[in-house]
């Protein structure tokens, strides 16, 4: 039987026993074994990353790697590429600039200073699909509303640092990645004031997305902090972050950016090969990184006959990895696969023995690592749970969700399953039912 406490939690909310479900399981023999609502499907919120992130595990193995690799399409005369560069991107989904300030470097040792072509982008690996980034939330140029590409690069975002100086009355202004004929201000004037809503006080306007405006004030009682947006279609991003890093590096390349791929004639110059699986899915877990998240999942439906993955074929690649290993989740609905969605579902007593499943199998130090660390890291760091240090635990939040779901080594030593789902537009005000959750199986397991 739940505790009390988590019911009267639940109360203070003003959110009913129907909206929630809750399972916790032993691993070990423990004496906690109790469900409510275990069949029920329900949104999960990012909770949904640990089906995403196990089944990549079983299909594409822990020590699995993505390939972003470099052709020239023509002609090497001297250090003169007559024709065009190819970039050919693998899905990676933590491909940042400092990669490809590595690839450039590779590419100028190959011998190449002057490309006298354009830059095609082979984007092949994932099906074309339209990708509306308001459509979640109206959250046009929100950087975790990025949709998936094969060729992403940094997320595809802007990272805007505000950094005060109380003396002359002013943050300063540093952006990143520099992009070829990007132009930012280099200072924001500062205002009085609690920090509060400093995005909308920064009055930013992006309508030019090459040249940014913050028509407010940034509050310098703020200190440092981090605005990260979308503003650039991934081409254009892409390319002028290439362009800035080329003409660095001393190259020198009049073409454009534009789609393509190489041909069989084309030679490879270079390659980077991305970290493995079992260390990017810890960026997804840890930091609920949903544009990560739905590369990975799309990784999952790139098939053996080399057909661009798509949503379909990851949905029934997981599907089928599930049923060969006699996971029961026949509730299970997938959109993207991060939780970033208003249609996913699963049921506590799903996500509860998958979770079993994976402390079970030869991935699980790979999985349990991935996942935020009570009171230490991630989305769990500043939990207050007497649990701290001895639950990992993701967590699932959306507007009208607040998920938690993982494993709880007890005081006693045992070590238990733990899910709780709310569904509920008081969700936010019911999350302290979880954290006395924990506690209740911290101190009572």
């Amino acid at each position: 039987m739940l505790p009390e406490s988590f019911f009267g939690a639940l109360r203070a909310a003003s959110v009913p026993a129907g909206a929630v479900a809750v399972v916790v399981r032993p691993l070990h023999g423990g004496q906690l074994h109790v469900a409510l609502n275990e069949a029920l499907p329900m949104n999960p919120a990012s909770a949904m990353k640990l089906v995403t992130t196990y089944a990549a595990l079983g299909i594409l193995g822990p020590a699995f790697t993505w390939r972003t690799e470099v052709f020239a399409a023509g002609t090497l005369r001297g250090s003169q590429l007559e024709g065009d560069l190819v970039i050919r991107g693998g899905g990676d989904p933590r491909f940042v600039i400092e990669h490809l300030w590595l690839l450039v470097q590779r590419i100028r040792a190959f011998g190449i200073c002057e490309i006298r072509g354009d830059l095609l982008l082979d984007r092949s690996a994932f099906e074309k699909a339209d990708h509306d980034a308001a459509s979640f939330d109206g959250e046009l140029l929100r950087a975790y509303n990025v949709g998936p590409d094969a060729l992403l690069l940094n997320f595809k975002a802007f990272s805007f640092q505000f950094i005060p100086d109380d003396e002359a009355r002013y943050a300063r202004v540093s952006i990143t990645p520099a992009l070829a004929g990007l132009r930012a201000p280099a200072t924001v004037r500062g205002i009085e004031g609690a920090c509060g809503d400093r995005r909308a006080r920064l009055q930013p306007d992006f309508s030019n997305p090459l040249k940014p405006a913050f028509r407010g004030g940034f509050p310098l009682s703020c200190g440092e902090r981090t605005l990260h947006v979308n503003t650039l279609d991934h081409r254009a991003y892409f390319g002028g972050a290439f362009r800035a890093l080329w003409e660095a590096a001393g190259g020198s390349w009049l073409g454009q950016a534009r789609d393509g791929a190489a041909g069989p004639e084309a030679r490879r110059v270079a390659v980077h090969e991305s970290a493995p699986l079992a260390e990017v899915i810890r960026d997804i877990n840890k930091f609920s990184n949903n544009v990560m998240a739905r590369q990975l999942f799309l990784a999952l439906g790139i098939d053996a006959a080399g057909q661009p993955a798509n949503a379909q074929r990851s949905d029934k690649a997981v599907r089928s990895w599930l049923a060969r290993r006699a996971i029961e989740v026949p509730e299970l609905v997938l959109e993207n696969g991060a939780g970033l969605s208003r249609v996913e579902r699963i049921s506590a007593g799903g996500l509860g023995r998958l979770l079993a499943h994976a402390f079970a199998s030869p991935q699980m130090p790979e999985f349990m690592a991935s996942l935020p660390l009570a009171g230490v890291d991630g989305t769990m760091k500043n939990r207050p749970t007497a649990a701290a240090g001895s639950a990992h635990l993701k967590t699932g939040l959306l507007s009208d969700v607040r998920a938690i779901a993982g494993y709880v080594q007890a005081a006693s030593g045992r070590r238990y399953v733990v899910v709780s789902l709310i569904n509920h537009p008081n969700a936010a005000a019911a999350q302290p039912a979880h954290d006395l959750l924990l506690d209740w199986v911290y101190r009572g397991g």
